[in-house]
């Protein structure tokens, strides 16, 4: 499902964490941006910070830059505590969501700016500068000016002015929220293989799930200046701390159906019973009628036949949005909305106002509390490097 290359269990001891982040919190005014955020990315590692907009992924790479003061907690990078470092003598580097290139310099002299203001030796620029055109495909353009380059040029001179300076921490800030899709997708691939060259730490901030799955080897989901879960993509896939986690990871979100718990073992819903499922072993121990949500993702509800897997129940096609090889289709189920994903081979005749049974695969519910939205019995994946809030 995810190609992102990830370390073995077993392979080794882990790494000792190159960044860590002990309850950071900033406040704006009455605003607060940061609340006692805890975050540890190890070394060499592509981490990636995924939250909504206003989560407080932008302030949490300021203040590990040094461009803002943390309002209380540490701020610790190779063992030092760097609060008090001013940002150019951290090590550490930054690319913004916009450009910020300097459209009266060439893209050469944009590359040695860091350099230049470092008072490099100029034998040294030009090489540095050669090497950095290179790696990154831009030496066809060093001697232009960056507005005539195209987009995806523009966002590799950016990464390259602050890879010339090898820092020892790469900040990225939504650095493709301004690039169309195809050159988002292409984008993606160059920072797997920057990092795969170069060994960087990276530490990535996105509101998209997909950058982060298909890029991060650890994610930190953030809510309200806080990390909610920590893990690999296939850990906040499986196993989501609470629905907040569930929703935000995988595309389209997971499925939540009202529910309460009901005779024995089962958990009832408007349009099913349903038992069976990974969280049974819990149920007993909740009250009679206990206010539930149901998770279920779009891929494992499917049109009923063969062997069974869970409930079968009648749905009512509303709409369908065909995406190439795969169809989402919008599913009116007792009068309540839930999304299913299928091959487009086997949606390819589906019509609004079709009536069809379908079915959950059980195996792979979720179960949550309905007022705090926590996970409940099935196996959670542990926060690795910050605490669940």
């Amino acid at each position: 499902m995810r190609d992102t290359e990830r370390r073995e269990p077993g392979s080794g001891p882990e790494p000792e964490a190159h960044l860590r982040l002990e309850g950071v919190g900033k406040r704006f005014g009455s605003i607060v941006a940061l609340d006692g955020l805890d975050l540890e990315v190890r070394h060499g590692e592509f981490y990636c910070l995924l939250g909504a907009s206003a989560a407080g992924k932008t302030t949490a790479l300021r203040v590990i830059s040094g461009l803002e003061t943390p309002g209380g907690g540490r701020v610790v990078f190779d063992g030092e505590e760097i609060a008090g470092v001013p940002s150019p003598d951290r090590g550490i580097a930054m690319v913004f969501q916009t450009f910020a290139l300097y459209p009266h310099l060439s893209v050469f002299e944009n590359l040695a700016y860091p350099l230049r203001e470092a008072r490099t030796p100029g034998p040294e620029i030009r090489a540095r500068v050669a090497e950095m055109a290179e790696m990154l495909r831009i030496g066809h353009v060093l001697q232009r000016k960056p507005e005539t380059a195209s987009g995806g040029e523009q966002q590799r001179i950016a990464i390259g002015r602050a890879l010339i300076r090898r820092p020892r921490l790469l900040l990225l800030d939504e650095p493709l929220t301004n690039l169309d899709a195809k050159l988002r997708h292409d984008m993606r691939a160059e920072f797997k293989r920057l990092h795969r060259e170069l060994g960087t730490t990276m530490l990535y901030a996105t509101p998209d799930e997909l950058e982060a799955l298909g890029m991060g080897e650890r994610i930190g989901v953030l809510r309200d200046g806080r990390i909610v879960q920590t893990g690999s993509p296939d850990e906040l896939y499986e196993h989501p701390v609470d629905t907040y986690v569930g929703q935000m990871v995988g595309s389209p979100k997971m499925n939540l159906a009202p529910a309460q718990r009901g005779e024995g073992l089962t958990v009832a819903t408007s349009f099913a019973d349903v038992s069976g499922g990974p969280w049974t072993g819990t149920l007993a121990d909740l009250p009679q009628q206990a206010g539930l949500l149901l998770g279920f993702r779009p891929t494992d509800i499917r049109p009923a036949g063969g062997a069974p897997r869970g409930p079968r129940f009648p749905a009512r096609v509303h709409l369908t949005e065909p995406l190439g090889d795969v169809t989402v289709v919008d599913l009116d189920i007792a009068e309540d909305m839930y999304r299913m994903v299928l091959p487009e081979s086997e949606a390819v005749g589906f019509r609004p106002g079709d009536r069809l049974d379908v079915e959950i695969a059980v195996e792979q519910t979720h179960l949550f509390h309905r007022d705090t939205g926590a996970a409940i019995g099935r196996d959670v994946a542990p926060p690795s490097g910050a605490a669940a809030a």
